[in-house]
């Protein structure tokens, strides 16, 4: 008689893990800048390009960038996706939003910054889907209280 196999059991749980990120000199100087309501690039002495985030060395040169210039709170959509469900660590207060990626006027292609579009109602999907476009141009809205991070950075809006 063959022996008969037991399923494999599951418990379920849910896990989170606290942890710290040092950030080094080059972020640290990028996020003060956030709160002044500034966009701090660095700019690759070889190449000439400009890098938002701002990086310590060229990922094309692999040369140090030690020169800081301000950016444009303006750019373009090059991504977006509107995101209408729950998933871990978002509540449903938080949703529906619109995550995006923004290339800034003057910084060069390949870098752009990671965030959200707001400013108007984006419950209204009819409306989301007339107002963001890939190309629209948008303009940072600053949180009042800023500290240093990227959710300094309260939303960036549609200029129309």
């Amino acid at each position: 008689m063959a022996e008969q196999k037991e399923k494999p059991r599951k418990v379920a749980s849910m896990g989170m893990v606290p942890y710290e990120m040092a950030l080094g000199p080059t972020w640290t100087r990028f996020f003060e800048g956030f709160k002044e309501k500034k966009i701090l690039g660095t700019k690759c002495r070889k190449c000439g390009r400009i890098l938002v985030p701002a990086r310590p060395f060229c990922p094309r040169c692999f040369e140090p960038m030690e020169e800081w210039v301000e950016v444009a709170q303006e750019g373009t959509v090059v991504t977006w996706s509107y995101v209408n469900y729950t998933y871990f660590g978002v509540t449903p207060d938080m949703i529906p939003v619109i995550g995006a990626t923004i290339k800034l006027d003057g910084v060069d292609c390949g870098t752009g910054m990671w965030t959200q579009i707001g400013g108007f109602d984006i419950k209204d999907f009819e409306l989301v889907t007339k107002k963001v476009k890939v190309g629209a141009k948008v303009r940072a809205v600053w949180r009042r209280k800023r500290q240093g991070n990227f959710r300094d950075i309260d939303y960036w809006k549609i200029i129309e």
